[in-house]
């Protein structure tokens, strides 16, 4: 047909190869070109009868239109074209088909014997191709089929005859795969024509390569007994480099690659090789549990661990990794996971082995349950180790040191061994929170000692920043104890002592400690505390302004500087009144300021404490003059050597009318201390009844200022005794009026309930029948009553 003038065109998603053409659907000659020589178009004709007459005049797209009009069941629809291939098949010789076969037949054979071939590979190729383009592909294929089944099935008896060694068994195993391999690349490669055409339009044949792989595993690799030497000698390979010897690992990856390509890994090898695992590391688990100790079995296990990982890198499987590291996690870690635990955990700890305990951590991690019961032995660790620093008196001394320094070690080992982790953390607290409370009241004591000697002007251990670092780990013990107030009230007592002695070592710490308790506790824990410190901002006002009216007065008075220290009676200590007998010259300096004060202050009592008082002595010595720092009780008993050089001691008793426990205390200090500025005869450390005491004057010392330190009655009787006493009348106090308020506001209460509601109220430990001594006591003042009618509950008197 000859292309019309027109210039109709037309569109179409289908494509052809360039040797393609097309013929027209209803005949015609077919050699694509025109007379003139010129390509003709690559359509086929549609209805050519009707075409003929339409295609000089109309344009194939209004042709395809009209055709849809026409015939289409619904608009738009249009004919589908027909496309077919028009390439001539090339006439074979006569008996092309049984030469051809016995061609590539002696290809194949020669390349299973690994000998040349004698013709050429393109020939060969060639030759494929022909055949399936005549409809000879099935036959091919099949042929192809039966000489490689011959050849695997002539090789059977190779593996199965006889006996042979396990390590000349899977070399030459893998040998013969790896040659077999070789071999049916080489036949893909020729018959690569069939493999692309047959195979890929009959989705049930197997491809030439898989149909190799099919064969093998078929005929050999499922056969049981090459099967079984085959993975008895795997084994075998990796027990003996389990066990430290050196093996081939190219051969047993090349194995093991066979059995994963033959899809017979996970059911020929790998559960046989998990339970050979298992077996090994059970038996080895409970071997090297008794003959090492924990650091080193865990040392083990993780070489173990990366050793099975290096197997995993080098020849398993992958998908082998998760069941392999579980049975060895299982069999030598939670299977021995409390022994382990109670074996090494305490020695570990004690020892602060950081490594071997990041070690345990990381291995305890990675079974079940693994960190709880770490965290659980953790936990009891601290607790016994704990309560053995808080529980012993004669630990006392250094008990808020040995918490220090216990609390920063576990930090330590929280921080960088178990990875910050929270649960520890929390476990941490709760442990010292339990047994810093195990002893009521005396690490709250301590604690407040402990801080008392750091902030005293006397401790230079440590910087501005390190203070800092200390109170802040105080507070961290403070969180812990229950009892803050029996805290409070040695804190309160301690604070007293610095602040009027002048013993602070800074005021900024001193401030800083106060705002962490504020911080912590509110600010009715700190009101008090804070007074003092208004107490003494005060009395440094009111001192400028007694010296400025002692200047204007006339008199001896001035010869004296007299310090005033004016307290708030509530927010400092409760001290003992005590009456001594005070030298004029100090009387009178008292009088004046009582003058000067209460002239200011009308309504207000002054109450000297002699107790708190301190002097500053000039001396007289064969060797110089000396200033003597002094307390005020020292300094009653010195200005009575003005008098005379030799007095006994009932003569400074009755002279001074100092208690008789603390005159014997303050003769020690100068006669028997350091610096003594007075003698005593009979020589020796205890003051007793008739002992004689004069001047020395030939006192030396290479100071000019000398302090002369007071003797401290120790604070195991009275002083303690009366601190702990006003704490447990506070604590009084508080239940009652913690009775009070919950039953003015719920009027009638039964009795258990009360007590609940007393316990979440109360901030300081307590026992139930403390709480029923209360609010019995409250039902004798008439604050409560019990009901008529039911005697476990009361009812609020209003």
């Amino acid at each position: 047909m000859q292309r019309s003038s027109s210039n109709s065109s037309i569109t179409t998603n289908n494509t052809s190869n360039s040797n393609n053409q097309f013929t027209q659907s209803g005949g015609g000659a077919g050699n694509g070109s025109d007379a003139n020589g010129e390509r003709r178009s690559n359509f086929s004709m549609l209805e050519a009868s009707n075409v003929n007459e339409h295609r000089s005049s109309i344009t194939t797209s209004s042709h395809f239109n009209k055709m849809g009009t026409q015939n289409a069941t619904k608009p738009g629809d249009v004919k589908k074209i027909v496309i077919k291939n028009f390439k001539v098949k090339p006439t074979l010789p006569e008996n092309y088909s049984e030469s051809t076969c016995q061609k590539l037949e002696e290809a194949v054979v020669a390349i299973q014997l690994s000998k040349p071939i004698k013709y050429i590979l393109e020939e060969l190729y060639q030759a494929v191709e022909n055949m399936c383009s005549h409809k000879m592909d099935a036959q091919l294929y099949t042929k192809l089929k039966d000489l490689t089944e011959a050849h695997v099935k002539r090789n059977v008896e190779t593996f199965t005859g006889g006996s042979m060694d396990k390590l000349v068994f899977l070399k030459k195993i893998n040998n013969w795969w790896l040659s077999y391999c070789q071999q049916m690349i080489m036949m893909r490669s020729i018959f690569l024509y069939l493999d692309r055409t047959y195979v890929l339009q009959n989705p049930t044949v197997h491809s030439i390569w898989d149909m190799g792989l099919d064969l093998f595993r078929t005929h050999i690799a499922l056969n049981s007994l090459v099967q079984k030497r085959t993975v008895e000698g795997l084994l075998m390979l990796i027990e003996k480099e389990r066990n430290g010897d050196a093996v081939d690992r190219a051969l047993l990856k090349s194995l093991i690659r066979m059995l994963c390509d033959l899809q017979i890994y996970v059911s020929a090898f790998e559960d046989k090789f998990l339970v050979a695992t298992r077996q090994l590391y059970q038996a080895e688990g409970q071997r090297k549990m008794q003959e090492l100790d924990v650091p080193e079995y865990l040392q083990h296990v993780e070489k173990r661990l990366n050793e099975e990982n290096q197997r995993l890198l080098h020849y398993l499987d992958s998908s082998t990794k998760y069941p392999l590291i579980y049975t060895v996690e299982k069999e030598l870690i939670a299977e021995h996971l409390t022994q382990i635990l109670q074996k090494g955990l305490d020695t570990l700890l004690e020892e602060n082995r950081l490594s071997d305990l990041t070690l345990l951590y990381s291995l305890l991690n990675r079974v079940k349950n693994g960190t709880a019961e770490l965290c659980g032995n953790f936990n009891g660790y601290i607790k016994k180790k704990g309560r053995t620093i808080v529980i012993d008196p004669e630990k006392d001394k250094n008990m808020v040191q040995d918490l220090l320094d216990f609390k920063d070690k576990m930090d330590v080992i929280v921080r960088t061994c178990f990875e910050h982790n929270e649960k520890f953390t929390n476990s941490l607290r709760e442990a010292f929170e339990f047994f810093i409370n195990q002893r009521a009241n005396k690490p709250a004591e301590l604690i407040a000692k402990y801080v008392d000697m750091k902030l005293r002007a006397g401790n230079k251990e440590a910087t501005e920043e390190e203070l800092e670092q200390i109170l802040d780990k105080i507070m961290v013990l403070f969180r812990f104890i229950h009892g803050k107030d029996v805290f409070e009230a040695f804190y309160k007592k301690d604070l007293a002592k610095r602040l009027l002695v002048g013993k602070s070592a800074s005021v900024d710490a001193e401030k800083s400690m106060l705002s962490k308790l504020k911080q912590e506790c509110g600010g009715g824990f700190t009101s008090k505390l804070e007074g003092m410190f208004k107490d003494m901002e005060l009395s440094r006002d009111i001192n400028i302004a007694f010296k400025q009216y002692v200047v204007n007065m006339d008199g001896e008075v001035t010869s004296i500087d007299l310090t005033v220290n004016i307290l708030t009676m509530g927010y400092w200590p409760t001290y003992p009144l005590t009456e001594v007998n005070m030298p004029t010259q100090l009387v009178k300096p008292q009088q004046v300021f009582n003058k000067f004060y209460l002239a200011k202050h009308s309504g207000r009592k002054l109450q000297w404490q002699p107790t708190l008082g301190n002097c500053v002595l000039k001396a007289r010595f064969d060797g110089g003059p000396k200033e003597l720092l002094v307390s005020l009780f020292q300094a009653l008993v010195l200005l009575l050597f003005n008098e005379k050089d030799n007095l006994a001691f009932e003569e400074i008793l009755a002279a001074t009318n100092i208690e008789d426990g603390e005159l014997r205390r303050t003769l020690q200090s100068l006669a028997c201390g350091r610096a003594r500025v007075i003698s005593k005869e009979p020589k020796g450390r205890e003051v007793e009844d008739g002992d004689q005491f004069h001047y020395n004057n030939e006192f030396t010392n290479k100071l000019f200022r000398i302090k002369i330190n007071q003797i401290q009655m120790k604070e195991t009787t009275e002083e303690q005794k009366a601190t702990e006493e006003r704490v447990f009348q506070d604590r009084q106090y508080q239940i009652d009026a913690a009775i009070v308020r919950i039953m003015k506001m719920r009027k009638t209460l039964s009795h258990n309930l009360l007590i609940t509601e007393l316990f979440n109220q109360l901030t300081f430990p307590v026992k139930p029948a403390d709480l029923k001594k209360r609010i019995e006591s409250l039902i004798d003042r008439d604050y409560m009553e019990r009901d008529k009618d039911n005697q476990n509950q009361y009812n609020y008197v209003a």
